[in-house]
């Protein structure tokens, strides 16, 4: 008997419930409107996400929307909006849904080598949108439902037995009567257009070809077809072509990078996996390779770091600094390790310097927040919890860090008031009801503070927490 795997499962579960939330938008697809598109990508994007599949990272999405929207600008113009997100997957993957929705797998960019590499793979998804190639291939199907379209995506897209899974359980049959994979056609069509919008935007089209040999050089050695082949099909006529176009029609060279940072987004993912004894080999290895490269030193004081090797650590994170002495990162992070460590003074050296570089990283804000609060220097730790606070509301953790300093400061009032918010955002009643209720006590009836929490009060003994 076969196993199903943990994602499998979880795959299944998504499309499970993107078909009962589409299932009666309309039984058929005569004409696959706009706002169609729209639909369909919107609850495909939703489901992906609150699956937890989507890599919920402010800077590396940043990144990513930043050389996207620069070349989704370019060309003639998509009537509704771009949204760009990454996967958690080390697959060899991008692939874009109706509704203006583009995907990329992290182990994509991972297995890129430069910038307009990686804007070449979003130049040709932007191109299968504006030309809307799947959109007019579904428009095609006169009875296919949109509630089975999402599982037909799945099955396109995601690849594999997790396709093949959601397309047994819930279409099946209508898949075998459509074929939404790209055709010859599409795909010259895509690069192409991707190519115009590559070079408009001042990116070297070569970034395009040379990411395809990159994965068929990856085909290679790893025996393994990249998802991205299996969706885009064609690949060594597409080389061909991309080699004919770039030396008939392009023929000055644009720029590698424009937005810049790219081997840092690739530490930074590596990173994110949290494999630190992975990391540490993977990043020893490029330092052997290249002694000078800030990137690999940078990974490997913060993978040792956290692995507890406190004196290497601490060697490449200063060899790194020596090359890059105003990196706001490897500052932050060295300053993190030593906070970790419980060396608050060095911890406040570093993390100050790191916000002296770049006052806006909430990380930076934090750290350098509670490091401020370990060495006794309340009010200069509270204004930088606050900071934190009003960049970011949807972090309840935060409420914990203000009602302890606020208590620390005797300010029992606001001390109260923020443990009645963390246990609120806990969703522990009784304890948050007691803060808040306390809270009360030390402020002057009618005041603006006393009224907000009347109305926490209420909404929490009404249940409506």
């Amino acid at each position: 008997m076969k196993i199903v795997s943990y994602m499998k499962i979880k795959t299944i579960a998504l499309f499970v419930v993107i078909f009962i939330n589409l299932f009666f938008l309309h039984s058929a697809c005569a004409s696959f409107t706009l706002e169609d598109e729209k639909r369909l990508g919107k609850e495909f994007y939703d489901e992906l996400q609150k699956k937890g599949m989507l890599v919920d990272n402010p800077e590396l999405a940043s990144y990513i929307d930043k050389i996207g929207y620069l070349i989704a600008g370019q060309g003639e113009q998509y009537p509704l909006d771009f949204t760009f997100s990454m996967i958690r997957n080390s697959g060899i993957n991008a692939f874009a849904t109706p509704g203006g929705y583009v995907y990329v797998y992290t182990g994509l960019i991972e297995l890129a080598q430069s910038e307009d590499q990686l804007a070449g793979v979003l130049a040709h998804e932007i191109a299968h949108i504006k030309a809307r190639h799947i959109a007019r291939a579904i428009e095609k199907s006169k009875k296919i439902n949109i509630a089975s379209l999402a599982a037909v995506l799945a099955g396109v897209f995601l690849g594999g037995g997790e396709g093949a899974a959601a397309i047994s359980s819930f279409a099946m049959a209508t898949a075998a009567t459509m074929n939404l994979k790209y055709s010859r056609d599409h795909e010259e069509e895509a690069d192409r257009l991707g190519m115009s919008y590559l070079v408009s935007a001042n990116y070297d089209g070569k970034g395009m070809l040379e990411f395809l040999k990159c994965m068929r050089q990856y085909e290679y050695y790893s025996n393994s077809v990249p998802s991205y082949f299996l969706t885009h099909p064609g690949t060594g006529d597409r080389i061909s072509y991309l080699t004919v176009l770039l030396q008939s029609r392009y023929d000055t060279t644009g720029k590698k990078e424009l937005i810049g940072g790219f081997p840092r987004i690739k530490t930074r993912l590596a990173l994110a996996k949290e494999n630190f004894r992975a990391n540490e080999i993977f990043f020893s290895q490029q330092l052997e390779s290249n002694p000078g490269d800030v990137e690999a030193l940078y990974g490997l004081a913060v993978s040792e770091a956290k692995l507890g090797k406190v004196a290497e650590s601490k060697n490449h994170f200063r060899k790194a600094l020596e090359i890059a002495p105003h990196d706001y990162e490897i500052l932050r992070d060295f300053g993190i390790s030593y906070f970790e460590a419980g060396d608050i003074k060095n911890a406040v050296d570093f993390l100050r310097k790191s916000y002296t570089v770049k006052s806006d990283d909430n990380t930076t804000l934090l750290y350098l927040g509670r490091s401020y609060e370990a060495a006794g220097n309340l009010r200069t730790a509270l204004e930088l919890f606050r900071n934190f606070e009003e960049n970011n509301p949807s972090d309840t953790d935060i409420f914990y860090n203000l009602a302890m300093t606020y208590g620390k400061l005797d300010i029992l009032d606001e001390s109260h008031y923020y443990f009645g918010k963390y246990f609120k955002a806990q969703n522990k009643k009784s304890s948050a009801l007691f803060h808040f209720k306390t809270a009360l006590d030390f402020l002057a009836p009618g005041s603006t503070r006393a009224e907000e929490i009347k109305k926490d009060i209420e909404s929490l003994e009404e249940g409506k927490s």
